[in-house]
């Protein structure tokens, strides 16, 4: 009878492990047949038993039955090598994998094909590490710069999230790893992440939130990770509104959705609410088990009801041929370490192009001869953030080193310099920034000897340039007119700083632009007063253990609605320090000579068209950005949204028209009366410029 239902198994599963590599992956349908087959073959505690995760990092199965666990491996700065299993034999150990950039550094590129090359990179390296599911990427939106996660994420802005998200998609998925959206939904603080209840309103969530998660749902990612916060009330990840109205219904999603790592705790509501999954699992915990077969003792749950749990996440791992691939044990991917070159290569690319030069009074590209003093807490330590995120790299390139290699050793490097020592240097550059990572919600400013570093050169030394490698945005406002220049380089993975040091000397021309407004002042920021009163912005595990009692919790109140990041300073008319979509060069470029139809439809998209032209004696690339306002608004609206951008590289002296294709779509907003996306007619301006502050060109046309 076992070799029956092995056999029964096995067909039911039959399928082609790279069958997605080439265009021919099974139907949502027959997957979801072949589901079903599978759950006929499966006993009740077989099935109960796969309610949970197997060994914190598997998607559970029943081995008995044919059917492996399948091994999920962290993000988001490429693929963590994970040590902290109990069975370390399950689980093939790379010897190295590569650091990328930090995901908010790849926004800040605005390179869709970028972000792409980036996904394929990070999607081979998570098979090599013997994984079929990446727990990335992440695409919350950045909404308060205190967020210790923001790093991870891609910006404030949900329509370049979107476009960044989708490719990257692309991208993994076409090497055969599946990738998993996270975290939905509305996962905006990491400060005591598991309390925290996000009250926000129904037309946020559609137009701020959850477009990134859309495009990435169309891209064909197969799963989803729910959220540790309530949303409205109750926890994302056993929420039936979250998860069957919102992310199966709203958005159309057919793949599996688990839970982020002990984020639920009532077993009814998760089985009931369209979880597939709860994550990690523990054996040495079987409450969770016991609860479900209690629930089934009782009648309040149907063996129906675990087959409809389950049948999305056994449908999923057939769709994307995963059963087939760990059938006999992890899969060996050696042969694709030949591949490790170019994907050093690709996180080169990255930190070279979403480093952003955010001012700079002609001090860079710096000259040769000059003898630099290279200070602060990122001198000698390659920077990059903490959390799940983590990955050691290879071939980790300090600041130091970078420079030393650049400017032929004319550099010296003291962590924590004297008046003196700053006084002397030719060049003062100061690598500073702070250490962000999950769980912590750390405040706008940087550490107090970090910052008295930063005024002390200041007073020192006339030519200094601050290098910030960060998570998010930074106060800044004491010093940043009294620098030469600053580089915001992120976290920017293990050739990083290589990069940034062709930047600084030349060799390589800043295209990067702000994937986040950065603000004069945290109390400027919608997110600011977030924290309840009588408790700390920087936390410890230890108060999250404390605090973490159902159904205790804090509210975090969306007051802004969808005026988040530079929507809200526009209506509210505050200048930030570096706006939305800036990034200086070494070079100029203009834009002139803007046309387009005088009117759009849904029938026919308008075309848009504007001239670049660089104006400068260096080779470089304009991000040209075009945003669409209603004039007469029947809601609240932003003054601007960013509907369209292209990256263009252009030789000194030359010129080129650049292209956008703008669609009836792009004019809409959220009705909440109505749940449905809407047009107004009327007219629209719209907006081009190469920042959200720096709008060069405008045009009016009328919606019909």
């Amino acid at each position: 009878m076992k070799k029956l239902l092995l056999w029964f198994v096995a067909i039911a599963l039959a399928t082609t492990s790279f069958a997605q590599t080439k265009g021919e992956m099974m139907s949502w349908d027959e997957a979801y047949g072949k589901a079903d087959e599978v759950l006929k073959a499966l006993s009740l505690d077989e099935k109960v038993e796969m309610t949970q995760g197997h060994n914190r990092f598997f998607l559970p199965g029943a081995p008995a039955k044919g059917l492996p666990h399948v091994y999920t491996v962290d993000a988001s700065a490429g693929v963590r090598i994970n040590n902290r299993l109990t069975d370390l034999n399950e689980v093939r150990h790379p010897q190295k994998t590569t650091q990328f950039p930090a995901t908010i550094a790849l926004a800040s590129t605005f390179n869709p094909e970028l972000a792409k090359a980036y996904g394929e990179a990070v999607g081979y390296e998570t098979r090599m590490a013997g994984a079929g599911v990446l727990l990335g990427p992440g695409m919350n939106i950045y909404r308060s710069s205190q967020c210790g996660r923001n790093f991870e994420y891609m910006g404030e802005d949900p329509y370049l999230a979107a476009r960044m998200v989708e490719n990257y998609v692309i991208g993994m998925q076409g090497t055969g790893t599946m990738a998993c959206l996270k975290h939905f939904v509305c996962n905006n603080t990491e400060f005591l992440r598991r309390i925290s209840n996000s009250v926000v309103d129904e037309r946020a969530i559609m137009e701020i939130y959850t477009p990134a998660f859309k495009a990435g749902i169309d891209a064909g990612a197969g799963s989803v990770m729910t959220s540790y916060n309530l949303v409205n009330g109750e926890w994302a990840g056993q929420s039936k509104y979250v998860i069957t109205d919102l992310l199966r219904g709203t958005l159309g999603f057919k793949g599996l959705v688990m839970t982020d790592w002990r984020s639920v705790f009532d077993w009814k509501k998760i089985v009931l609410s369209g979880q597939n999954v709860e994550m990690p699992g523990d054996r040495n915990q079987p409450q969770h088990i016991n609860s479900v077969r209690g629930l089934l003792a009782s009648g309040e749950l149907t063996e129906k009801n675990i087959d409809d749990m389950l049948r999305p996440m056994i449908a999923t791992c057939i769709r994307f041929g995963l059963y087939e691939r760990f059938r006999n044990g992890q899969p060996n991917e050696d042969a694709l370490e030949a591949k490790f070159p170019h994907h050093e290569q690709v996180s080169y690319q990255t930190a070279a192009e979403g480093s952003i030069l955010l001012k700079n009074n002609g001090i860079l590209p710096l000259k040769e001869g000059q003898q630099v003093l290279l200070v602060g807490r990122w001198a000698k330590v390659a920077p990059q953030g903490g959390g799940s995120s983590q990955v050691d790299g290879f071939n980790c390139v300090t600041s130091e080193q970078a420079l030393r290699a650049a400017l032929r050793a004319r550099v010296k490097a003291v962590e924590n310099p004297d008046f003196i020592q700053l006084q002397e240097a030719d060049v003062v550059v100061v690598a500073t920034g702070t250490f962000d990572s999950e769980s912590i919600e750390r405040p706008f400013a940087m550490e107090r000897k970090d910052e008295a570093l930063v005024r002390m050169a200041c007073a020192a030394n006339k030519k200094v340039i601050v290098l910030v490698l960060s998570g998010s945005g930074i106060d800044m406002s004491a010093w940043h007119d009294k620098v030469s220049a600053i580089i915001y380089g992120w976290y920017p993975g293990q050739a990083g700083m290589q990069a940034i040091a062709d930047i600084m000397v030349g060799k390589i021309n800043p295209s990067g632009k702000l994937p986040a407004t950065i603000e004069k002042s945290f109390k400027d920021s919608p997110a600011y007063g977030m924290i309840p009163k009588g408790l700390k912005v920087s936390h410890t595990e230890k108060n999250v253990n404390e605090l973490w009692i159902a159904p205790r919790h804090y509210d975090v109140v969306y007051k802004e609605s969808v005026l988040v990041g530079y929507r809200w300073y526009e209506a509210k008319n505050i200048e930030p320090l570096f706006p939305f979509g800036f990034g200086l060069s070494y070079t100029t470029f203009e834009l002139s000579k803007a046309k387009a139809a005088k009117q759009i439809s849904a029938e026919k998209p308008l075309k848009v068209t504007v001239r670049l032209e660089n104006t400068g004696r260096m080779a470089g690339a304009e991000v040209v950005q075009l945003y669409v306002q209603e004039n007469n608004p029947t809601v609240l609206r932003p003054k601007k949204e960013l509907k369209a951008f292209k990256k263009v590289h252009l030789e000194p002296g030359k010129q080129t028209t650049v292209e956008f294709e703008l669609k009836h779509s792009d004019l809409a907003f959220w009705n909440d009366k109505t749940h449905a996306w809407e047009v107004n007619k009327g007219t629209y301006t719209l907006h081009i410029g190469n920042s959200s502050a720096n709008i060069t060109q405008t045009l009016t046309v009328e919606a019909e």
